[in-house]
């Protein structure tokens, strides 16, 4: 098999013929999906990937304490204030994966969605544990 998938995209197995030259009944037919890349290099991407997404919620989480006290001031606004970077990061993040092994724009799209479903849990949780201060106006 290995010999015959030489570049990333997707590959579709059939049985072999039988000897009437007809697929054998009952027989599975396999869709194979190569991303062009072996088990090493996945690691390191998935790591990378890893990596980075604890980094850019650290920031985040740096950046809602010193958001405007407009924003501070109720649990919604500082919820959104953290779905709208994740929908940021979604919208140019995961397009660039579309290339990676023959991504389809549906499992592109997936990527985003599960990006920014993460992202509004996230956003749940940690506008629930952040105290507004003292001081942020009371809009709501």
């Amino acid at each position: 098999m290995k010999a015959r998938l030489v570049a990333p995209g997707g590959y579709v197995c059939s049985p072999a013929l039988t000897a009437t030259g007809a697929f054998p009944a009952g027989e599975p037919v396999f869709s194979i999906r190569y991303g062009g890349v072996g088990d090493a290099a996945a690691a390191r991407e998935l790591v990378v990937q890893l990596a980075a997404a604890v980094a850019t919620m650290m920031i985040a989480g740096w950046m809602l304490p010193v958001a405007s006290p407009r924003i501070l001031s109720s649990y919604s606004r500082r919820v959104l204030f953290l779905v709208a970077i994740g929908l940021l990061l979604a919208v140019f993040s995961d397009p660039a994966k579309l290339g990676s092994g023959g991504l389809l724009w549906r499992s592109a799209l997936l990527l985003a969605a599960n990006d920014f479903i993460s992202w509004t849990l996230a956003g749940l949780v940690v506008a629930r544990c952040m105290e507004p201060p003292r001081n942020a106006m009371s809009l709501s």
